[in-house]
């Protein structure tokens, strides 16, 4: 048995091929196209690649993008008078910044100044409380790209037993929020958790947010189950892994996500959606 592997790049095409026409008739109806204003502090290498994918995006959907890169010492109040402006803009209707910040940064303080119609990231505690309530407005971007990922190639979590590995306020929290929405059993794996392998064995759905290379191993997946892979890890050899065994675990799934090519691509299709639909509740 080998696992069909679920292809997040197709997906996430098909994603944004909808963003551009949806964007296209807004242009035909003489409404204004929609703006992303995208922030990066500092020169994180793999942060840097992932907003030029972002700008890249955009473009390709034909969103009006806002680029802005700021030193490594920007303080917090700079940062904060930059979110404010952003904020007053009625060009932009997203606001992006970057993870991780520098140091100097608490990064908390800056995603709660981000007015929550324009946090398109999903971070913002009203946009997290909603999906709590199951009001949801702007979604997390991974754990709806991840949702969208499941629906388009037929899997269903409704009371399907779903293990999430990680408990991150990015992935794994609201992950969990949105996948009892859709009506499945959801336990939260972290540090503390006794018998980790126990606990994937028994899922009908895995999903690994956690960011070490290989920590799931193959042989810990049920016969049959979907394996989600949210990690991207980069070893000494340069190349990506996910956090997910893919090659032994690949033997024992029915559907599987690569790393990359997977979870990745969704999220930027989630954060155009996002900026979309903020655009749209504006009109």
């Amino acid at each position: 048995m080998s696992a069909q592997i679920i292809d997040g790049k197709a997906v996430s095409q098909q994603c944004l091929n909808a963003v551009a026409d949806a964007v296209a008739a807004r242009r035909a109806a003489s409404l204004r196209v929609p703006g992303l204003a995208v922030v990066l502090v500092g020169d994180d290498p793999a942060s840097a690649v992932y907003v030029r994918n972002k700008n890249h995006a955009c473009r390709q959907v034909g969103f009006e993008s806002f680029s802005y890169e700021l030193p490594a010492d920007t303080s917090e109040a700079q940062l904060l008078d930059l979110i404010d402006e952003l904020n007053d803009n009625p060009a932009v209707d997203g606001i992006l910044v970057q993870l991780p910040l520098p140091a100097q940064i608490n990064s908390q303080n800056i995603l709660e100044r981000i007015r929550p119609d324009k946090d398109v990231d999903g971070f913002h505690p009203y946009n997290v409380g909603r999906l709590a309530v199951r009001k949801p407005l702007l979604r997390p971007c991974t754990p709806k790209g991840i949702m969208t990922l499941l629906t388009a190639y037929g899997i269903d979590p409704k009371g399907q037993k779903v293990v999430i590995v990680g408990a991150s306020n990015i992935v794994g929290r609201p992950l969990a929020l949105e996948m009892m929405l859709a009506g499945a059993t959801v336990t939260v794996c972290h540090r503390f958790t006794r018998n980790l392998a126990a606990e994937v064995a028994a899922a009908d759905i895995v999903v690994a947010a956690v960011g070490k290379p290989k920590l799931i191993c193959g042989d810990w997946i049920r016969e049959g189950a979907v394996v989600v892979d949210v990690g991207i890890n980069r070893l000494a050899d340069g190349s990506l892994c996910g956090d997910v065994d893919f090659d032994a675990a690949k033997q024992r799934a029915a559907m599987i996500t690569p790393v990359p090519g997977g979870v990745g691509p969704m999220t930027i299709a989630g954060l155009l959606e996002n900026t979309l639909q903020a655009a749209q509740n504006r009109d």
